[in-house]
């Protein structure tokens, strides 16, 4: 048999019923376009969440308080609770430290916020002039705070978008204006640039003011909320890392680090470890989605034996005529292949469709890769061969004799 003549008797078998091969291709196109669709939604939360971290800044190790620790160290109030985290940690960090760029320090904390009539709650973030640099931000209108407003614990602010929508409306310039927290009046030197939510709460809703001037009329005390120390490089983190939790731990005159009043954060664990949960994820959706081709599958297996027994007589005459069980298989083999093939491109123009609609009108990032594709339609030609192979088979152990007996 040529594969012309094998195109031919595919394309006869197939479009003898219409109806039942494309309700079999269905389950196909399902199965592979929700594989795609999941695989893609999947990969873009991932993007997502990572370069929301990486948006917080680049090569960070953040450093809060540990857990305050009563008499004996046996009763722990809570990890953060510590007051234990000093500028003077802050400024032996950033001296002695080996590659380490800068150190942004913060005093934060939630209040309300008032200017003319109106108020809202948000973020003041007390800190120092190397935090745009640290933490990325950027100013889109006046200026940030600098080295002359922190030693002289100046009342200025910079305050994020959404403050500025909240205070004086979306199109107002509050550069300028005065905010009042806890009685005390700001002035407004400086409008950051929208970033939106990270995750970690959002970067628009917040209020910059000196870490000197949040210390003395904000939070009352000396102690900070935690500290950004960023590296020169990412190989250089863990290095980083390790010496500044030995130095912050002889500071602190602590010799077990199992007691540490302290607590560090790599950026890279946090990326590793929101890589590895959305990862998961996708493997978890992939596989929900692939229970539909496994059940597409099947729908091609009854198909096809149903096909063999309406086709009885036929195989019947074929045998008879010299048609060998190679022949036989092969015609009944690619008839299943083909329905999948069919199947899997529909599939994965529906699944492309389907992440499209999710990025456009779901507000989640989709990204899909050519290896998801590529797999769609290796997967949809082995349940054609593995599900089309005892049909097939069935088929062509028929007794030619029998088969044209056959009513």
């Amino acid at each position: 048999m040529t594969v012309r003549d094998l195109l031919q008797e595919i394309s006869s078998a197939l479009l003898g019923n219409k109806a039942r091969s494309g309700l079999t291709i269905l389950g196909i196109v399902i199965g592979i376009g929700s594989v795609i669709a999941m695989i893609a939604i999947g990969a873009g939360a991932q993007g997502t969440i990572q370069s929301n971290i990486q948006a917080l800044g680049s090569n960070l190790i953040i450093v809060f308080p540990g857990a305050r620790r009563g008499p004996g160290a046996q009763v722990s109030s809570g990890r953060g609770s510590a007051q234990s985290l000093t500028t003077a940690d802050a400024d032996a960090i950033a001296q002695t430290v080996p590659s380490v760029h800068a150190v942004a320090i913060e005093v934060s904390g939630r209040y309300q916020v008032t200017a003319r009539g109106t108020n809202t709650n948000t973020q003041i973030i007390g800190t120092n002039d190397a935090y745009p640099s640290v933490r990325n931000v950027h100013v889109a209108n006046g200026s940030f705070l600098t080295e002359q407003h922190i030693r002289a614990a100046a009342k200025v602010a910079v305050i994020g978008p959404t403050v500025r929508d909240d205070l004086f409306g979306p199109d107002a310039d509050p550069v300028g204006q005065t905010i009042r927290v806890r009685r005390v009046d700001f002035t407004v030197i400086g409008l950051t640039q929208a970033k939106g939510g990270s995750g970690f709460g959002s970067s628009d809703d917040v209020v910059f003011v000196p870490f000197t001037t949040a210390s003395r009329y904000l939070s009352g005390n000396e102690y900070l909320t935690s500290m950004s120390v960023q590296a020169t490089e990412t190989t250089a983190m863990r290095a980083v890392q390790d010496a500044m939790t030995a130095l912050l731990l002889e500071r602190h005159r602590i010799s077990d680090p199992q007691l540490a009043d302290f607590n560090t954060l790599n950026q890279e664990d946090i990326v590793a470890t929101a890589a590895s949960v959305t990862s998961t994820f996708t493997l978890l959706l992939g596989s929900v989605a692939g229970i539909s081709l496994l059940v597409g599958g099947i729908g091609i297996m009854n198909m096809m034996l149903t096909t063999v027994t309406e086709r009885t007589r036929e195989i019947g005459l074929r045998k008879a005529i010299g048609a060998r069980r190679r022949d036989i298989t092969l015609q009944f083999l690619s008839e299943a292949v083909m329905l999948t093939l069919i199947g899997g491109v529909i599939g994965i123009g529906l699944g492309w469709l389907i992440a499209s609609a999710v990025a456009q009108f779901g507000g989640i990032a989709t990204s899909i890769a050519p290896s998801s594709i590529v797999l769609a339609v290796g997967v949809a030609a082995v349940i054609g061969i593995a599900f089309g192979y005892y049909p097939a088979r069935r088929a062509a152990r028929l007794n030619p004799i029998d088969a044209l007996r056959y009513e």
